[in-house]
């Protein structure tokens, strides 16, 4: 059989499930990866908030399904999955969008704070992985995007434990990579510097934190959610098939200024 000479980016008849798909990168994702074929899954806190969702991904011609997920209590995470499996009969890609970060000088960080952002991102992270991951070693395929940070590559004031969970987020990519590459499944990261979001939008609104910002993205501009999304399709694609455990870097070059 003939090589392929044409990289595939689409994604027709896949399965993605993107948790933490209300809003922002989430969300963004979600029709990213609809727009490029797939059926989606909407992993949300609330399922009857993913109704909208739902709706326009389905104007695209897919098939959607909203499954609540609440990663302080993975209980709503395996039933969410299983729903999905038994609805769809596979999950091809899983993007783990979900993640917090309280903000505070680490001498201010309270036990509470640093539990909630631990459980979140870095427990909420694993087991999830580690369910939809056993679909997968039992299909012998799949693609897992772990939604990390610039964080993980650089310091940032105020933020010691956020910055640990998305390090740690990154480690974690490269060890799950090595370990499930035998079932055909790649795992890699995709790192955004400050992308515009309901959550990002009030710092990024004081004119001198905004300038602070750009003072530090030689590309000079703050991100949109659909440049992470952009990054996580083609992963999730044919044309990244030989991809695993890397960490790509979308900060428009805050980490090597």
């Amino acid at each position: 059989m003939a090589a392929d000479t044409t990289p595939r980016f689409g994604l027709d008849g896949k399965i993605v499930l993107v948790t933490g798909a209300s809003r922002g990168i989430g969300r963004a994702c979600a029709l990213g990866c609809a727009g490029a074929g797939a059926d989606v899954i909407v992993g949300i806190r609330k399922a009857a908030d993913g109704d909208a969702l739902v709706g326009e991904i389905e104007q695209l011609g897919r098939r959607a399904l909203a499954v609540e997920i609440d990663l302080t209590d993975l209980a709503t995470m395996r039933t969410a999955v299983a729903d999905a499996h038994k609805k769809f009969g596979r999950i091809d890609v899983l993007v783990n969008n979900v993640g917090l970060g309280p903000e505070n000088l680490a001498e201010n960080v309270t036990e509470a704070d640093f539990d909630l952002t631990v459980d979140v991102n870095l427990k909420g992270t694993f087991f999830t992985s580690q369910e939809v991951g056993r679909l997968m070693i039992t299909q012998k395929s799949g693609r897992i995007i772990n939604i990390s940070s610039q964080a993980g590559s650089v310091t940032l004031r105020g933020e010691a434990i956020y910055c640990m969970s998305k390090a740690a987020i990154n480690h974690l990519t490269r060890c799950l990579a090595a370990e499930w590459a035998p079932h055909g499944i790649t795992v890699n990261s995709v790192a955004p510097t400050f992308i515009w979001t309901d959550g990002t939008r009030p710092s990024l609104a004081d004119p001198a934190f905004h300038a602070h910002v750009l003072n530090h993205i030689p590309l000079g501009r703050i991100g949109d959610p659909i440049d992470v999304a952009g990054t996580v399709v083609f992963l999730a694609s044919p044309a990244a098939s030989l991809i695993t455990g890397a960490n790509i870097l979308v900060d428009g070059g805050w980490s090597v200024a």
